[in-house]
């Protein structure tokens, strides 16, 4: 910055020698661009690098190991929530699921030949109960029919115990046929792509991340001295160069565990994202207000509308009640940003040409 004030500076000193060599006055008034001097902060915002990061991040993985068919996403695409993600080799699954369901049917082939066997069974029963009760049947012909029909009942039972062991492990086995279709949870952004086709995924092992980007958080580092100033609703300003974005910035979460070596806590600051320009790992720079020195009221004026002399000394035009522009020796102090730091020479509310003062001299009328 004090490259840029001393350029400008020189550029003035160029023109006002130029300015001094006319020595004909122009007669029609000069027109210039003005301001009127005020009061502004020191620092009104302090800057900061961030990183930017997702709202959220989710790992998606198989739930059992197998190789890798295909993935059908790359990084950086969108998402639906459902949207096939990636496919495992299936035949083991397959295979797998045709075997639980013959033993399925088959158990359901059992259970119709018990049902069989008890209906006979119990036909039987109840026509030699007609002969037990009337007292024509030996009781030991009795109990064997009695035996029977338990038996009959217990095979029944089993069978159809059967059948609901074989159908839960069909099903079982038709879910991990479904499982080599990897879908997406969530909707959002890919961000990196783990696992490739012919590779072993692991169970729980992530094949894709996807990112939820609608909102990013930006990370700041600031150092102890300053985090008491700010506050969940602190005004911030987001300026990211990759993608020429400036945005201003939401509601802040602050850290309360410092960095053991810098000393600093780190806030995130909720930028809304709705075009997903804004990216994660992004360099941001984050203007903050309301701390450091920002409570100071100074005069500043445009670095350019400070002229400089021979000599080392400064001075403004200044614009007169009257129109007239008038040579005002000043004296500056620090830049802040592209504005410069005014000590003594000028007054509130006095009037400043800021553009067009090339050809301006001692006088001269102007309109604004």
């Amino acid at each position: 910055m004090k490259n840029y004030f001393y350029a400008a500076i020189a550029f003035s000193l160029i023109c006002c020698g130029c300015g001094n060599g006319d020595k004909k006055a122009a007669k029609q008034p000069i027109r210039v661009k003005t301001e009127v001097v005020n009061n502004q902060n020191e620092n009104p915002a302090t800057s900061f690098i961030g990183i930017v990061e997702e709202r959220e991040a989710t790992a998606v993985s198989f739930t059992s190991m197998g190789v890798v068919k295909r993935v059908l996403v790359s990084e950086g695409q969108p998402v639906q929530r459902g949207q096939l993600l990636a496919v495992m080799d299936a035949s083991t699954a397959n295979n797998t699921a045709e075997a639980a369901q013959a033993m399925t049917n088959q158990a359901h082939d059992m259970v119709a030949q018990a049902e069989n066997v008890y209906a006979q069974t119990k036909d039987a029963y109840d026509r030699m109960k007609i002969l037990h009760d009337n007292g024509s049947l030996p009781e030991i012909k009795w109990i064997e029919i009695e035996t029977q029909l338990r038996q009959a009942e217990t095979a029944l039972q089993t069978a159809r115990s059967g059948v609901r062991s074989a159908t839960a492990t069909e099903r079982i086995a038709r879910k991990s046929v479904s499982d080599t279709r990897l879908t997406a949870p969530v909707s959002g952004i890919v961000g990196r792509h783990i696992l490739a086709a012919g590779e072993t995924a692991m169970p729980s092992q992530a094949i894709v991340t996807i990112l939820d980007i609608t909102t990013v958080k930006v990370r700041v580092s600031i150092p102890e001295s300053e985090i008491g100033a700010i506050q969940p609703n602190t005004h911030t300003t987001i300026e990211v160069d990759a993608v020429g974005k400036k945005v201003q910035g939401g509601r802040i979460e602050k850290g309360v565990q410092a960095d053991a070596f810098t000393h600093t806590y780190d806030i995130l600051v909720n930028v809304p994202n709705p075009d997903r320009k804004l990216l994660p790992g992004m360099i941001a720079n984050v203007m903050i207000e309301g701390i450091g020195n920002a409570g100071n009221q100074v005069i500043t004026l445009p670095v350019t509308s400070v002229q400089g002399r021979t000599d080392g000394s400064h001075f403004v035009w200044t614009v007169d009640t009257d129109g007239t522009a008038h040579r005002t020796p000043v004296e500056i102090g620090n830049t802040v940003g592209n504005r410069v730091v005014i000590n003594s020479g000028v007054h509130i509310q006095q009037r400043v040409v800021v553009e067009g003062y090339q050809k301006l001299s001692e006088g001269t009328k102007v309109i604004y």
